[in-house]
């Protein structure tokens, strides 16, 4: 049962999403072995200007354990 957010900036067309949706879908099948009905993706769009507040502190900064793939950037 994986569930996966991926938060990300607005702007992306519901194409794009859905075109990564599915590509993120196949990747965690592979990986996990598991099958396709276990898996789901969401997104959630988090503006400039929150970025830093919502996301880059509290998921990356003060979850360091929980991290697997650092940003290239820091605020």
């Amino acid at each position: 049962m994986p569930h996966i957010i991926v938060k990300l900036w607005p702007g992306n067309s519901p194409q794009q999403k859905s075109e990564l949706a599915q590509r993120i879908t196949r990747d965690v099948m592979d990986v996990l072995t598991c099958g396709e009905k276990s898996v789901s993706v969401a997104f959630e769009e988090i503006s400039d200007d929150d970025w830093k507040k919502n996301v880059y502190e509290p998921d990356i900064v003060n979850q360091p354990d929980k991290l697997y793939k650092k940003p290239g950037y820091t605020m």
